[in-house]
C-alpha cells in the first residue's frame, strides 16, 4: 500500500497512490494508516484521488480509520473520483465523513511512506 503524507500546520494530508482499496490490501491500509497518524493531533485529510475501486472491504477499512482515529482526530475524505464517490453515496457513508470536492494543493511532501 503506497501512502504519502504532508504535515500542515492545521491537518495531516495522506495521498492513497493507489488505484484500488479493496479486499487485497484492506489490512494493509489500515495498518499503515494507524502508522502514519499515530500520536497527531488535528484532522487527517485522506486525498482519494487516485482511487478509481473501492469494495467493501475498503469502505470497511475507511471507517476502520475514523473509528481509531476519533475522538482525538477526524478523518475527511477529498477528491472523490466518480465511481468511488457513488459508493460513499449509495451507503450513505457520504453523510458519515466530512468530504472536500477537491484535495488540498501539494506543498512537497513532508513524508513519504511506501
Amino acid at each position: 500500500m503506497h501512502l504519502s503524507t504532508e504535515a500542515r500546520p492545521d491537518a495531516l494530508i495522506v495521498r492513497v497512490n493507489e488505484e484500488r482499496i479493496d479486499a487485497a490490501v484492506a489490512i494493509q491500509f489500515k495498518d499503515r494508516m494507524r502508522e502514519l497518524t499515530g500520536g497527531g493531533q488535528g484532522p487527517v485529510i485522506l486525498d482519494l484521488s487516485r482511487v478509481t475501486f473501492v469494495d467493501s472491504s475498503g469502505l470497511g477499512a475507511i471507517v476502520a480509520v475514523m473509528k481509531f482515529l476519533a475522538p482525538h482526530m477526524q478523518l475527511e475524505l477529498a477528491a472523490l473520483t466518480p465511481n468511488v464517490g457513488k459508493v460513499f453515496r449509495l451507503t450513505r457513508m457520504d453523510s458519515v465523513f466530512p468530504i472536500h470536492a477537491t484535495a488540498p494543493e501539494t506543498l512537497g511532501n513532508v513524508g513519504n511512506a511506501d
